[in-house]
Parts: structure tokens; sequence; C-alpha cells
């Protein structure tokens, strides 16, 4: 596609600043919009079967059959999906700047095809009884595993890593592609980008609940190797959808070789700014005034990523020590024999949300909207802030079903039992599975919306990388304070992570990030009400925000 093309006067019936697969101004009515976001929004359903796949249950495969420590096992999770949140800002500066959104979300998902074959295949081996010695068990996420053959964690730890480079590019890409459909200068098709947001979320999850749910169990009932090697088959179809969808997209390209070149030049501008009145002089063009305002609006992003941390990290918890715990208590469905796999509780979060993104979208929006005129309802951080204090609510109730957990325990005189199933059902811990899912609807869409929303329009991919680098830190620092915390409290007694979680305690853990989450909210409230959104056209009302 030629840039120039961007530069022909746009005729009725086309879209501003947008081409068609030939370089063509991009029709209206024959491009984008829902029916063009639709096929984006399929390929994303597919990655998310694929990815939940291998890490939903990575809990109960470490801490089974590579017998690492309940701490050592979170602890590499979390790192794991630090580097796998983290490495979008690489490729977002691949798409924004060289590939454009379509060319690289293509490559990703080739190579996520070629390597994902190999890397579930890597998995696959790594789960064989050839692998394991002592007596070790592979099937049951509650088995004693003596100790893994060093070849079996290398292959382990290689292709875990490959699945995370493998889907790096479709995380920043997809979803701004996806929401490069709908023309924010245009009434109708702005809403229907700010709804597009929640069907996004809402698709994501129902990938993510299928593949819980099915990998689980099949891991936890049939074998690790058939349930690692089903997601790798799902990429394939991802892609061939993601194709089909080519004519009906609408591409848009920069009439500048590199928007980081642009910002590059304007930091240079912001930090020789007040120098000779010559080096001021050669700067002070109208393009690099621009691009000074660019780099401005990227970094007032910052306080308003920083103070979402700690919902990021609280965030890591559902995939760890959740399925932990839900692996002591009883399981059985209605008092059968049929038993809930711990790690499909994740499940309950999906469902959460998706039952409740069609209230909030059809139902809440549109009577909040009666009230503050807003198009989307409620603010973007308006929206941020009520998931903080949900996700909150969500550690308290983990902390008190934790604290009555171990009362069962010791009532029951099962605390050096660590294998045996507790008088309580797993049901106790719905609660804050729920709160997870709901929390989420207004968080974690609302981030990405505003991340989406509030950098300049070159470097959407880049914004979208920013949201996603909130839940990077957010694992690293858990695995960090995971890792902190063993250490310290080992040195006094049990560790709060113990091996047996009969003697473990979680509850303190969940009460430390209810009371960081709460520092957390506060200093939210104070930097959402000094940001100014970025101006935009007068139907998104965006001037300001209200907390």
């Amino acid at each position: 596609m030629d840039a120039n093309t961007l530069l022909l006067p746009c005729s009725d019936g086309s879209v501003t600043g947008a081409v068609d697969f030939r370089g063509r101004p991009a029709s209206r009515s024959g491009t984008g919009r829902w029916s063009a976001a639709m096929f984006v929004l399929g390929v994303e359903i597919a990655e998310r079967f694929a990815y939940h796949g291998v890490s939903a249950n990575l809990i109960s495969y470490l801490t089974g059959p590579l017998g690492e420590s309940t701490a050592g096992a979170a602890a590499a999770i979390n790192a794991w999906s630090g580097v796998a949140t983290m490495l979008p800002l690489l490729m977002a500066c691949v798409a924004d700047a060289w590939l454009g959104r379509y060319r690289t979300i293509v490559l990703a998902s080739l190579l996520f095809v070629v390597v994902s074959p190999l890397s579930m295949g890597m998995l696959t081996v790594s789960a064989l009884p050839v692998f394991q010695h002592d007596g070790c068990s592979s099937h049951s996420s509650k088995s004693v595993v003596c100790s893994s053959s060093p070849v079996q964690v290398a292959i382990f730890y290689i292709s875990l890593y490959l699945v995370a480079l493998a889907e790096a590019g479709h995380k920043p890409c997809a979803q701004a592609f996806g929401a490069d459909q709908f023309d924010q200068h245009d009434p109708e098709e702005s809403v229907s980008r700010s709804s597009f947001f929640n069907w996004w979320y809402f698709g994501m999850c129902s990938g993510t609940a299928v593949t819980t749910m099915v990998s689980s169990y099949i891991q936890d009932n049939v074998g690790w190797g058939l349930g690692f090697g089903i997601p790798c088959l799902v990429m394939v179809f991802a892609l061939l959808m993601f194709l089909l969808g080519t004519r009906n997209y609408r591409y848009y390209t920069s009439n500048e070789s590199s928007p980081f070149a642009r910002l590059a030049r304007a930091f240079v501008a912001l930090i020789t700014g007040s120098k000779s009145s010559q080096q001021c002089d050669s700067l002070a063009t109208t393009d690099d005034a621009a691009h000074r305002e660019e780099v401005k609006s990227v970094i007032r992003l910052f306080p308003i990523w920083a103070t979402c941390i700690i919902y990021a990290v609280i965030f890591s918890q559902s995939s760890t020590f959740f399925t932990k715990q839900a692996a002591t208590l009883d399981g059985r469905i209605f008092g059968s024999t049929l038993r809930v796999p711990p790690a499909a509780l994740q499940t309950f979060i999906s469902l959460t949300i998706m039952a409740f993104i069609p209230i909030y979208d059809r139902a809440f929006v549109p009577v909040a909207r009666r009230f503050t005129r807003l198009s989307s309802g409620i603010t973007m951080l308006q929206r941020i802030g009520t998931g903080l204090m949900l996700a909150m609510v969500a550690m308290v109730a983990a902390a008190l079903v934790e604290m009555r957990r171990l009362a069962v325990a010791r009532d029951a005189g099962l605390v050096d039992q660590p294998k045996a199933s507790l008088p309580m059902t797993l049901w106790w811990m719905l609660p804050q599975y729920v709160l997870f899912g709901l929390s989420d609807v207004f968080a974690m869409i609302g981030l990405q919306e505003f991340f989406y929303d509030q950098v300049p329009d070159a470097l959407r991919s880049l914004g979208l990388s920013f949201f996603l680098s909130i839940f990077g830190v957010g694992h690293f620092l858990s695995s960090f304070l995971i890792s902190a915390i063993d250490g310290a409290t080992k040195k006094s007694g049990a560790s709060w992570f113990s091996n047996n979680l009969n003697r473990a305690h979680l509850d303190y853990f969940y009460w430390l990030l209810a009371g960081l989450c709460a520092v957390e909210l506060a200093a939210f409230v104070v930097v959402s009400r000094v940001y100014v959104y970025k101006k935009r056209v007068s139907h998104d009302h965006g001037n300001g925000d209200v907390m």
C-alpha cells in the first residue's frame, strides 16, 4: 500500500486516512465496521484458546510432574507471564514503525503456526513418562513428584518461552487493528468502537472459558501430553479466519517513515528546548511542535499506568495460588463422583465477564448516558477506578475464604495431611472468581480503551502494548514479592507459601495485596482528577474527567 494514497482527496463515502487492500480510499459502506471487525475478533478467540490451553493449569504441572515448590512455581509462572506481556512492546515498535498492524498479525500468526506445533510438541515430549523418574506421575494435579529430569525441565521452559514469543505480535496489534475498523470521526461508528472493546473482551473470555474447562480436565484426568497438544491445532484455523477478511479491512498507514523517529526528535526538542536560541529556532517548526505534543500526551499516561500495577499483581493470583487452594477442597459436583478440576474454576471469571458485558453494554451504558451525556456512559477513568475497587474487594473475599479453609483444616485434624481433601466445598471460592470477572469488565476493558484512545493515532499499537506492560511489570512484581516473602517467612517459621498449604498463610498475602490495592486506588483517584483527556471530536465528550 502506497502511503501517498492517503494524500488523495477523499470522495464522498470514503473514510479519511484509510485505504482498502488495494491501496485505494476505503469505502465507508464496503470496508470496516462490524463485518470486518468480526474476522479480527475470531482470530483473537482462537489465539486465546491456544494460549490459555497452556497457561491456565501451569501451576499444577510445575508442582506435579516437574516437582517444583509452590512458591517457586508461582514465581516462575509470574516471570514467564511478565515476559509474555512485555514482548509486545517490541512487536508494537515493529508494527507502528515498519510493518503495519495487518502484516504484523499475519507474520505473528505464521510464526505461531510454525512455532506452536514445535513448542507444543516440546511440551508434549516434556510430559512423556520417559522424562519422568522416581515414580513421578503426570496425570493428577495432586500427584507427589520426587524429582524431575533436567532435560525435562529444559525442554519445558524452552517451549514455554517460544509460546510467549509466538503470540507477542497478536497482543498489541490485533485489538488495535480491530478498533481501526471504526471511524472515530463518525458519530455512529465512534459509539460502535467503544462497544467493540466490550465485545472484544467478551470474545477473548469465551475462548478462555472453553479452553480452561476442556484443557484442564484433559490435563488432570487424561494426560498432560494431549492437554498441551490440542491448542496448537486451533492456530491454523485462526490464521485462515483472519485472511478471509482481507478484502473487508480498512488499513491506516502513516505518511511519515517512522512515528518513533519523530517521537525521538520531539524528545530531543524537549530536552534541548532551553538551550541556544538557534537550536530552538531550528526545532520550532510546526511539525516539531506537533511531535512535542505527542510526546507530552504519551508522558501524561504514565501516572495512570503506575497506579494500576497492583491491580496487575492481583490479576496474576487467579492462575496460581487460587488453583492450589482449590486443589485442597472437595471438588465433587452435588455429591457425585464427578469432580471439578481446580484450574477449571478460572472459567467462572470468563463466564462472569461474558454474562455481565451484555448487561453493561446494552443496559448500563444507555442508562448512564442519559445522566452523563457521554457516548460511553461513564468516562474511561471512572470505569478503571471502579474495577480497581472491585479487585480490592475480591482480595478481601479471598483472604476471608482462606482463613475459613485454614480453620476447617485445623478443626478436621488435617493440617499435616496436605493431600487429603478438606471437608469444605470448593464452591466457597466462587465469590472471589466472580468478583475478579466483574473487576475485569471495568478495569481491564477500560484500560484497553484508554491506552488505545489516548496515544497519538499513529502509535495505537504502542498504546495497547503500554497497557499490556502494566501486567508485565505486575507479573514481575508478583514474582519478586512471592520470592522475597517466601525467603523472609521461612526464617521465622513456616513460609506463607509452604508446599503444605494447610500450614501456609496465603490469607496474609491476600490481606497485603488488598491493602496495597487500597493505597493504589487512592493514588489513582488523585491522578485521574487532574488528567485531561486527549482532544477528541465533540460526540465523544472527552474533555476532562470526574471521579
